[in-house]
């Protein structure tokens, strides 16, 4: 089973960011889950949120507690959460930022471990894009890349799906969002 944990601040789309990967994942055929944790439900409080896919029911029901990918809409969140926590030595931790990965390796006190950390600057990538700093579908981008999770074609198709549905009477949002999409997913194959 393949487990991945969001971390983020709320009004960032962390939640809807694992929702749209589950359903992007489930047109593989795969069992998935998608869900969040919610705390104090405001804007700008720590949010986190979770993706299981297996090729088998999953009948586990609890938060992920041991990730084999990381994805981090922001890095000021590692002054307070270990957001390495349980992540194993050949896992990856992907993070919205504009800091080269050795800089943000030292912010997660990663020396030493083998943990692959990539960083792609999603903020900057959705005010061009969206025109509003929303970091969730470039780093759906990025992450599907960095992680191989689907082939780039069934991902964007699923990607336009959902977008579509989600955004229904909005084609403009749809095409801005597949525009953040793409870029990240370019973006963070330089890294």
């Amino acid at each position: 089973m393949l487990e991945i944990r969001w971390h983020g601040r709320g009004g960032q789309g962390a939640k809807t960011a694992a929702f749209l990967l589950g359903e992007a994942l489930a047109t593989t055929g795969k069992y998935v889950q998608a869900f969040p944790e919610y705390g104090p439900e405001r804007t700008g409080a720590p949010v986190v949120a979770y993706d299981r896919v297996s090729d088998e029911p999953i009948r586990v029901h609890s938060p992920v507690t041991t990730p084999r990918y990381v994805v981090v809409l922001d890095l000021t969140l590692a002054a307070a959460v270990d957001l390495a926590a349980g992540v194993p030595d050949d896992g990856m931790i992907l993070v919205n930022t504009g800091k080269a990965p050795d800089e943000v390796r030292r912010t997660l006190k990663l020396d030493g471990r083998p943990i692959r950390v990539l960083t792609v600057d999603a903020h900057r990538i959705s005010l061009q894009t969206l025109k509003r700093s929303i970091p969730n579908t470039p780093m759906l981008g990025a992450l599907v890349k960095a992680a191989e999770l689907l082939p780039r074609e069934q991902f964007m198709q699923a990607m336009r799906d959902n977008l579509s549905h989600k955004f229904h009477g909005r084609p403009h949002l749809v095409e801005a969002n597949m525009a953040a999409i793409e870029q990240a997913y370019e973006e963070v194959a330089a890294r």
